[in-house]
Parts: structure tokens; sequence; C-alpha cells
């Protein structure tokens, strides 16, 4: 089993600024243990959604249903929903408890176990449609509903700090993706990604 040292600690996560958070998640690795079966990813891609007063997130207007309850716990959890009833999304629920903030996780470079991930989907070779993309990246790791609320200090989802040179990377600040319906909190420019990383879900021509 992978050492505890490495991965991120709740302080890390019950910060209050979210931006800041899916800033510094770049870079980090996300890791899955599904069955004794690791694999992971760096880090490249991220979108924040700021709570009660985004109306680009679940908990906007302090929302509270089955399905975002998760987003109301302390930092340091998964929450994964079901998009369009085909593909798993996988968030880090940062803040203090009852403050609903979310990361989306939306594309990693893999590092782990990548001939699991490409089995998973049903692909032979690396390409940047392995895990560029919040859905797919969710089926390559294997994330599925039965990881929604887990702990990310346990041993089934993780992220964890590799010691990522981030200061070599150009990070680019652009708006969120597929949230119109949110008027002009869509403008807002919390979509990070890696310049020039080729898992980076496009648009990456930034």
């Amino acid at each position: 089993m992978r050492s505890m040292s490495s991965k991120l600690s709740s302080e890390f996560y019950q910060r209050n600024h979210v931006t800041d958070i899916a800033k510094e998640l770049l870079g980090k690795q996300l890791v899955t243990n599904i069955n004794g079966e690791l694999t992971g990813g760096i880090i490249v891609e991220t979108e924040a959604y700021n709570g009660i007063t985004d109306r680009a997130s679940h908990a906007f207007g302090g929302r509270l249903t089955e399905r975002t309850k998760t987003m109301y716990e302390a930092g340091g959890v998964s929450y994964v929903y079901l998009c369009y009833g085909i593909h798993y999304l996988f968030n880090v629920v940062t803040g203090q408890k009852d403050i609903p903030h979310a990361v989306l996780i939306r594309g990693i470079e893999p590092t782990i176990g990548v001939d699991i991930m490409l089995e998973r989907r049903n692909m032979t070779t690396v390409k940047p449609t392995l895990s560029a993309g919040p859905g797919v990246l969710s089926k390559a790791l294997g994330i599925t509903k039965e990881l929604n609320a887990k702990s990310l200090l346990d041993e089934e989802i993780w992220i964890e700090d590799i010691g990522y040179d981030l200061a070599a990377h150009k990070m680019i600040e652009c708006e969120r993706i597929g949230v119109a319906y949110a008027k002009e909190d869509a403008l807002l420019p919390w979509r990070y990604y890696l310049k020039g990383n080729r898992f980076v879900s496009k648009p990456n021509n930034l």
C-alpha cells in the first residue's frame, strides 16, 4: 500500500477559497484503489464551484437534495454524480462543513496502472481520449457512484502531492464548460488547466 504521508491532508481541503484549491490541485496525483487495482494520473484540469452563491453549482441558493448533501460535508470527501445518465463525474468537496464548495476534476495525465485504464476504456494505446474529460477519466479510474462521499484520506480514492513542478508550466484561467445556464456566472474564469498538456479536454487552445 502506498504511504499516507504523501496524501493531501484535511487541512488542504478545508480552506475557504475554492478557486485557490482548484488551482493548487493541478499537478497533484489522483489515485484509485479498486479491488486491489491501483490507477491514477496527474491532475491537469479543474473547475471551481463556489457553493450557494454560484449559479453553476448544484448547491446554488442553498439547494440541499439527496444528491447534493455530500457537498455539505467538510472538505476532503468525494462528490460523484451521474451526468446525463451516462458519465460519472468526480468532484472534490472543499471548505468547512455546511459550506458546499467543490472542484470538478476535468483531466488527468495517466501515470499509474495505465494498462488497467486502457482496458476499462476499451482502448489499446494511450491517447488524450483516455482521460481528457471528466466522464472518461472517471471511467479510466473506475470511479462510479460507489465512490461518492468517500474520504479522500482513506485507501479507496485519494489525492497526493508528488512534487510536481507546477511553476514550470503555464496555468490557463478561463470560463467553465457547459454552464451557460448560469448566466453571468458562466463568464467567471474558474476553469484552470496546464497549457500544452494533451490530456486537457477541449477547448484547450488558449
